[in-house]
């Protein structure tokens, strides 16, 4: 039994576990993740395909496209991230801060280097339900994790300090799927603490969210694209610099295909819906994906 069942923005991150899941399950996964199947079950989503619920209308062609791009942002930038946490502790960094942590089981499916130290920000309504999991699958980490329930936006710099993060030690600062769910403000201002908490040499890992996903996912009211509220500026390598960062940006698409995984084009004997801007060519791949250095 699980303390509470998924809901607000904190239940995608189950959805997001049955994704993961999903792909661990391949022939030729990008990346395996051996408890995300068990943060799914408990938050009663099974690893079958969706369909439509009992009474409600079907799902179009369209929506269906819109979903499974999602779904393989997910993967994408999993394994994307991972690479970024991989290569942060090569360059020594043995601190790894996860910002909104929600599903994510890394602290237990990576290889980390001895004396890293994780630690999983989130609030305190995901942060027990994820625990009741670990402790039912007796899972073990293969790092120090620790765990620090606080809201981002209260004085979360504080309650890190009080888990013995040290700032002036290079620190890897991950936020997955986390910034397009805060208003601008918020985003700026997390950023900054961020920046603040972090000597040079530290990493960062971000995951954005486009303008054009937002309009894309506008009419599918009911689900989480109706909490997706802030998207990534027009020059996000400029916004990251005036923070202290120097920073790349990739498309989902380009690291599909650095990944050997393709996206496939659209069907073209199916009548396209004319768009009001440019013409979609391709199936969506939400958000943008930034490795970040400090400087």
């Amino acid at each position: 039994m699980t303390n509470a069942e998924p809901s607000g923005v904190w239940g995608t991150a189950v959805g997001v576990a049955r994704v993961r899941a999903m792909e661990s399950r391949r022939e030729q996964p990008l990346f395996q993740d051996p408890l995300a199947a068990a943060f799914a079950a408990a938050g009663g989503l099974s690893l079958q395909p969706r369909v439509p619920a009992p009474g409600s209308a079907p799902w179009d062609e369209a929506k269906l496209r819109r979903w499974g791009g999602v779904a393989l942002s997910i993967v994408i930038r999993t394994r994307f991230l991972d690479d970024l946490l991989t290569a942060a502790a090569d360059a020594g960094c043995r601190q790894v801060v996860l910002l909104g942590a929600g599903m994510d089981s890394r602290a237990y499916r990576l290889d980390w280097p001895s004396g890293t130290r994780l630690f999983e920000l989130d609030t305190a309504e995901p942060l027990a339900f994820k625990e009741s999991v670990l402790r039912a699958e007796r899972a073990v980490p293969r790092c120090e994790r620790r765990v620090v329930a606080v809201d981002l936006r209260d004085d979360w710099p504080a309650a890190l300090a009080a888990a013995v993060h040290d700032p002036a030690l290079p620190t890897v600062w991950i936020a997955e799927g986390l910034l397009i769910y805060l208003p601008q403000e918020d985003v700026q201002r997390l950023l900054e603490r961020v920046g603040g908490l972090s000597a040079p040499g530290s990493r960062m890992g971000l995951t954005l969210g486009s303008p054009q996903t937002l309009e894309r996912f506008a009419q599918d009211q009911g689900t989480a694209a109706d909490m997706w509220v802030s998207v990534m500026p027009d020059d996000p390598v400029g916004w990251l610099a005036g923070l202290g960062w120097d920073a790349e940006t990739f498309s989902t698409r380009e690291r599909a295909a650095a990944y050997g995984r393709s996206i496939p084009e659209p069907d073209e004997s199916q009548p396209q819906p004319q768009p009001k801007t440019q013409p979609q060519t391709q199936p969506p791949t939400p958000g943008g994906l930034v490795s970040a250095v400090r400087r």
